[in-house]
């Protein structure tokens, strides 16, 4: 992952993280429960873009670009099949 991709990614986490404090205040201030259920769908939504352009870049790079120099250092070296069942994985975990 180049550093401006990694910077994006941050700075979205770090909103969400932001997100996520506003809904403590909000419960702290005895907000009204529907502005923080509001709140609260923001979050998740936040989160499923950020989960969505994560495994965008995996496929991208671990799955299509595998055994070209491309994939991430951590990279385990697997078959196809093995990189099927991550990814079969990967995505039965992110849709729960």
């Amino acid at each position: 992952m180049n550093s401006e991709s990694q910077k994006r990614l941050t700075a979205r986490v770090k909103r969400i993280a932001g997100q996520v404090t506003g809904i403590e205040r909000m419960l702290a201030e005895r907000r009204y429960c529907v502005d923080i259920l509001n709140q609260i769908a923001a979050v998740r939504s936040a989160l499923d873009a950020l989960g969505v352009e994560l495994l965008t870049r995996h496929l991208e790079t671990c799955v299509l670009g595998h055994g070209s120099g491309s994939e991430h250092e951590s990279a385990a070296p697997m078959s196809q099949e093995q990189l099927l069942a991550e990814v079969k994985t990967a995505l039965g975990r992110f849709l729960k």
